[in-house]
C-alpha cells in the first residue's frame, strides 16, 4: 500500500507532496464521467458550444437528453460531468442570475456569475461533510461592454475567461487542435464559429456524424439569445463542412 493511500480519506487532508486525493478523483470524474467531449469557441460576435449527444437508452425520448442549459435567456451553458451534479449546478446558476437581477435591476454579466458559481464550488472543497459536485461548466454569453465571453468553472472553483477551451473525455486533445487555430478566430462569423467548433469535436473524435448525433447552440450580438440549434440546421453546417473540404 503506497503512503498516500490514508491522505484521500477527507477532502480537507493534504498528502505530504501538498496534494488534495479527493479533488483530483473529482476532476477524474467529472472529465469521465458523461464519456462525452465539448467545445466552446469565442468568434467577432458570437460564441458556440457544441457536445455529442448520447441516448443512453433505445426506450428514452431524445428530446429530454441534453447537456445544454440556458441560465438567463441571453447565458447559457455547457456542462460536462455526473448529470445530476450538472443539474444541480445549473439550477442553482439559474438562482444566482434571478437574485442578481432582482437586487441590482438589470441582467448579471458573464463574468460575474462565472465567479459567483466558482466561489460556491470552492466552498465544498473546504469542508469534510461536503463533496464537490463533478460538473465543469463551459458559459457562454455576449457582454455588453466586453463583447463575446467563454468562461471555464470547474470543480475545484476555478474560472478563467478564453478564446476556446474544451472539457470532457478528449479534452486535451481538442485543445491542441484549437491552441492552431486561435489567432483566426477573432474574426470568425457565426458560421464559421459554429463550423469550427464541429471541425475541432469531429477532429478529436476521429469520426463523421449526422445532425441527430451533436448538440450545437449559440449567442450571436448583445441582443442575441442562447438557443439550440435543430436537426436540420446542423445538418446544413455539416453539409457546408464537407463541401469546403471536397472543394
Amino acid at each position: 500500500m503506497s503512503r498516500d493511500s490514508n491522505y484521500d480519506h477527507h477532502i480537507s487532508i493534504f498528502s505530504p507532496q501538498g496534494r488534495l486525493y479527493q479533488m483530483e478523483y473529482a476532476f477524474k470524474a467529472a472529465n469521465t464521467a458523461s464519456g462525452l467531449t465539448g467545445v466552446a469557441v469565442r468568434g467577432k460576435d458570437s460564441c458556440v458550444v457544441v457536445t455529442q449527444k448520447k441516448i443512453p437508452d433505445r426506450l428514452m425520448d431524445p428530446t429530454s437528453v441534453t447537456h445544454l442549459f440556458n441560465i438567463t435567456p441571453k447565458i447559457g451553458c455547457l456542462a460536462t460531468g455526473l448529470l445530476a451534479d450538472c443539474k444541480a449546478q445549473v439550477q442553482r446558476a439559474r438562482y444566482e442570475a434571478a437574485d442578481y437581477a432582482f437586487k441590482y435591476g438589470y441582467a448579471i454579466p458573464v463574468h460575474v456569475l462565472a465567479r459567483r458559481i466558482a466561489d460556491l464550488a470552492q466552498v465544498n472543497t473546504q469542508s469534510a461533510s461536503m463533496r464537490p459536485l463533478a460538473s465543469v461548466l463551459l458559459l457562454i454569453g455576449v457582454d455588453d461592454e466586453k463583447g463575446p465571453q467563454v468562461f471555464k468553472v470547474d470543480c475545484a472553483g476555478h474560472y478563467l475567461p478564453f478564446f476556446a477551451t474544451a472539457s470532457g473525455i478528449k479534452e486535451q486533445e481538442a485543445v491542441n487542435y484549437l491552441e492552431k487555430k486561435v489567432t483566426d478566430m477573432k474574426e470568425y462569423s457565426q458560421d464559421d464559429t459554429i463550423r469550427a467548433a464541429i471541425m475541432c469535436l469531429g477532429s478529436v473524435l476521429g469520426s463523421d456524424f449526422r445532425g441527430t448525433e451533436i448538440e450545437v447552440a449559440t449567442v450571436t450580438g448583445t441582443a442575441g439569445r442562447f438557443h439550440t440549434l435543430s436537426e436540420e440546421q446542423i445538418e446544413g453546417h455539416l453539409n457546408a463542412i464537407a463541401d469546403d473540404a471536397d472543394a
